[in-house]
């Protein structure tokens, strides 16, 4: 085997998982807000949480970086590398983002930089996933709802739009890992005590009951 494809491989999936560990959100809040969102709310360094209690214009430069670490590693790999070598490029991040270095292994849930993987390689089923999340968002109030339930529903249309086998692999492997990552926020909705986003139409007291939702 060649070794420079080898070598841009290895280059690239360390680069992927060390831009993945980048806490935006940590350092978005420190830097321009001068508030460590570990010490607030549910305390992730996700967008969630980061809305929650930075506000739309944190939120949404967060949701923004968050997804271009996922996408622009992902982008690259399906380009330069064959399916079964871009899965672990397009990975890395997602790993990153959850288990960042920067963080002594703890981060973000991994939705948001998993959703932009999705979208750089299959952006069929990412259409269809995001329509799904914002219909379960909207209807059941419960971020972490949406968010499995969209992680679970990518490998069902990775099979279903016969993908590469390796992304219909890679599809079930981060389902798996986002569930892992939800498993607090599992625990709290058979509790009842998941907290609800809040709507235009949800009253103020609904959404401030139940426990802290991370994201």
């Amino acid at each position: 085997m060649n070794v420079l494809p080898v070598f841009g491989f290895g280059v690239l999936l360390t680069t992927a998982y060390l831009i993945g560990s980048v806490p935006f959100g940590l350092v978005i809040g420190k830097v321009f807000f001068g508030v460590d969102v570990r010490l607030h709310g549910s305390g992730n360094v996700g967008t969630t949480n980061v809305f929650r209690v930075l506000g739309k214009r944190a939120g949404v430069a967060v949701l923004a970086c968050d997804m271009l670490k996922g996408y622009v590693p992902a982008a690259l790999a399906a380009a330069l590398f064959h399916p079964w070598w871009a899965i672990f490029i397009a990975a890395a991040p997602v790993v990153g983002h959850i288990y960042s270095i920067f963080l002594k292994g703890r981060g973000g849930k991994g939705i948001a930089t998993g959703a932009a993987v999705v979208l750089a390689l299959v952006p069929l089923v990412f259409l269809i996933v995001v329509t799904v999340w914002i219909v379960l968002l909207l209807t059941t109030r419960y971020v972490s709802v949406a968010s499995l339930a969209a992680a679970s529903l990518v490998p069902v249309l990775a099979y279903v739009f016969d993908e590469p086998t390796p992304y219909k692999i890679a599809g079930v492997l981060v389902a798996i890992v986002v569930w892992w990552a939800h498993r607090s926020n599992i625990r709290r909705l058979l509790r009842g005590e998941e907290n609800r986003v809040k709507t235009l139409w949800s009253s103020r007291r609904d959404s401030a009951t139940g426990g802290q939702e991370e994201a």
